[in-house]
């Protein structure tokens, strides 16, 4: 009969010095911003004192920012790193121009999306004076399911990986935040029918999400942009100007469906 060996505490590798300081930086999501060392030390399971070195040597070098209260944040550092990522730097440069052109036509949060893992990250977000209370940011992370920018990457996305996603917990943000799966697919595959992803008071209250998709070469979906506005505004007042930039963006990116169509969102 075959015998399985215990494995020995002496079996199992250190970490190295990159896995301590990618746990600690690991420890920071959505949910935790802002971190005490003590929590730091919890939530990367590391010494207290290896976190206090780790921490203050990644802060020496902008990973990791020192609040007022003396609790710890993700760094300058990090977020521009990641603003170098190929397709997100390419997006976000094509996109910028008319981002601005659509914050000026809709007076309204505008947002540009890109998929990583099953969230959605923003790689742009503007504000708009007296727009919308939302608790999006540029660099900000929130579940795709719960977003207008979300739904449209999740509805395009490959069949495999939207029933992974649909088979996952679904995180609740408010009574209005699409959590059944049955639902969600329902609503997923009315926005691969309209292509417009409409979410209302899914994170915040009083406020409706409407995404589009951003289309690059071969017409493949590498992007999506949304206009965050009060609930009692109809989503059909921004979706022309959404629309229009959004062919605008993906022409700039070489879709073959937006070529030769028009490429202002005014």
């Amino acid at each position: 009969m075959m015998t399985i060996s215990p494995v020995h505490d002496s079996e199992i590798k250190p970490m190295t010095a990159a896995q301590r300081a990618l746990a600690i930086l690991g420890c920071f999501d959505q949910d935790h911003l802002l971190l005490t060392l003590s929590e730091i030390s919890r939530r990367s399971a590391l010494s207290l004192s290896t976190t206090h070195r780790l921490v203050g040597e990644l802060r020496e070098w902008g990973a990791l920012e020192r609040a007022q209260d003396g609790r710890y944040a993700i760094g300058m550092r990090i977020l521009e790193l990641g603003s170098l990522e190929p397709q997100g730097m390419r997006l976000r440069d094509v996109a910028l121009p008319f981002l601005g052109d659509l914050q000026a036509a809709t007076n309204a949060n505008v947002h540009l999306s890109v998929r990583d893992g099953h969230d959605v990250v923003y790689v742009d977000s503007l504000r708009a004076r007296g727009g919308a209370s939302v608790l999006s940011r540029l660099g900000g992370r929130w579940p795709l399911h719960a977003t207008g920018t979300g739904l449209v990457l999740l509805a395009f996305a490959p069949v495999e990986f939207r029933e992974e996603v649909l088979a996952s917990p679904l995180k609740r943000f408010t009574p209005h935040t699409i959590t059944d799966p049955e639902e969600l697919r329902r609503v997923l595959a009315d926005v691969r029918r309209t292509g417009v992803g409409i979410v209302q008071d899914s994170i915040t209250s009083d406020c409706t999400s409407v995404g589009v998709p951003v289309r690059g070469v071969r017409d493949r979906i590498v992007g999506a942009i949304a206009v965050t506005i009060s609930a009692k505004s109809s989503p059909h007042t921004v979706l022309p100007a959404l629309s229009a930039t959004a062919r605008a963006i993906s022409r700039g990116l070489g879709a073959p469906s937006a070529i030769g169509r028009p490429s202002t969102a005014a």
